[in-house]
């Protein structure tokens, strides 16, 4: 009997109600594996514990396309990927390994600069342009609204800037905690102050640490 996809969704979602978490994880396995057999799941998500909280990854066959702070409701943030994007959305943890192992190892002071493919459909115009700008803010380093405004080819665009970090769909990874106010105060952070705080001063000790270890070679 070929039961289709949804069908043996059902049948999980059934079996999942008085599974433990090992029979869960092997069910979430299978359906994976159905999808993409079928080509049918569009958007895969999982769930990460990290030092600054609980991040939402998803992604779809282009890349890594949001990442979202605890703050933001997951819950919220997966309706709004399906609205987006497409309905056709999985936990599917074994697809966001390598971003989440990129994420660990930077949280851990081990990677500078991210390397999983990305996916920007989520931003457009004026907005993705920016996004596509901040990767080039060097690690440890710090650029303002105003100088990216700048360096973007629009000067005048200082709040459109502050816009499109507001809106960045993959904080962390795409680094717009790199970009603060003229007058050297932080600016806002979906994240909040505190998670944008911690990741420039992480960054900073992690650039101080390699310049001390240049400067004895």
């Amino acid at each position: 009997m070929n039961d289709t996809i949804e069908e043996r969704a059902a049948t999980a979602l059934i079996a999942a109600t008085s599974a433990g978490p090992e029979v869960l994880e092997r069910l979430h396995d299978k359906l994976d594996e159905a999808a993409a057999r079928e080509r049918i799941l569009d958007v895969a998500y999982t769930m990460i514990d990290t030092p600054i909280g609980s991040l939402l990854l998803a992604a779809t066959e282009k890349g890594l396309v949001r990442v979202a702070f605890a703050s933001e409701d997951h819950d919220k943030v997966l309706i709004v990927l399906a609205t987006k994007l497409s309905p056709r959305i999985l936990r599917a943890p074994k697809r966001l390994d390598d971003a989440a192992r990129e994420i660990d190892q930077y949280l851990a002071g081990t990677r500078k600069n991210f390397d999983v493919p990305l996916d920007l459909s989520l931003s457009s115009g004026f907005r993705q342009l920016v996004q596509r700008h901040l990767p080039d803010i060097a690690y440890g380093r710090t650029e303002s609204y105003a100088e990216v405004a700048k360096l973007v080819g629009n000067p005048k665009a200082v709040r459109a800037v502050g816009s499109a970090c507001a809106t960045n769909p993959l904080p962390v990874v795409v680094p717009c905690h790199r970009v603060v106010r003229s007058d050297g105060t932080l600016g806002g952070y979906a994240g909040g102050l505190a998670v944008k705080t911690a990741l420039l001063q992480m960054e900073a000790a992690g650039r101080t640490r390699t310049n001390r270890h240049s400067h004895r070679r």
